[in-house]
């Protein structure tokens, strides 16, 4: 699928229009269009190269919201039209004991993040969500409430889940004191989701 996108061409350069094709959707495979895309600062330091290992073209973005446009024969957990969303990762091995215990972050065997990674075939680039469209397992898609809007959504797909995490894991109540170092991106969104729990 022709697939419209921003892209940095090489390290430490502007992000320019740039054109690829998607693959089609699989059966398992559901088609978003894309209408947000947060800015993550490690989109900054991966297009800039700074902790090496940079793929280029690179098209970053991993704060992914939109609609879903299509859906694979055998997808059950989307329709076209629901809102839905994409992070960090688009797919792992599956079968190392981290992913059977739903933990895929800590994939033993090939985790594929959602850009400046390759598939799983070992070759071909991911890009991210400064584009257009993104197709991606059903498993790696988030489903999101109609009744939320996905502009207010997107920063959630990486920031939030980074610190709504370890409130969740700590067990974070109502009355607790919460530590927060730095008011940054991810630091701001600490305090709010502290303060909601």
């Amino acid at each position: 699928m022709n697939t419209r996108a921003y892209a940095a061409l090489a390290a430490k350069e502007n992000l320019v229009p740039f054109e690829f094709d998607r693959r089609e959707v699989g059966p398992h495979d559901v088609a978003l269009q894309i209408l947000y895309a947060g800015i993550c600062h490690s989109d900054i330091h991966q297009t800039r190269n700074e902790w090496g290992g940079s793929i280029f073209p690179m098209v970053p973005g991993h704060e992914i919201a939109g609609t879903v446009a299509k859906v694979g024969a055998q997808v059950t957990q989307f329709k076209v039209g629901d809102k839905a969303g994409v992070g960090c990762f688009v797919d792992s091995c599956r079968t190392c004991p981290s992913c059977k215990e739903n933990d895929e972050q800590y994939c033993e065997g090939q985790l594929v993040s959602t850009y400046n990674s390759v598939e799983r075939d070992g070759k071909t680039p991911t890009y991210g969500g400064y584009s257009t469209q993104f197709v991606v397992d059903e498993d790696f898609a988030l489903k999101i409430s109609s009744k939320l809007s996905l502009d207010k959504i997107a920063p959630l797909l990486c920031a939030g889940i980074t610190t709504y995490s370890p409130l969740r894991h700590w067990k974070v109540k109502k009355g607790d004191r919460v530590g927060v170092l730095g008011l940054g991106g991810l630091g701001h969104m600490a305090v709010k989701l502290a303060a909601a729990m």
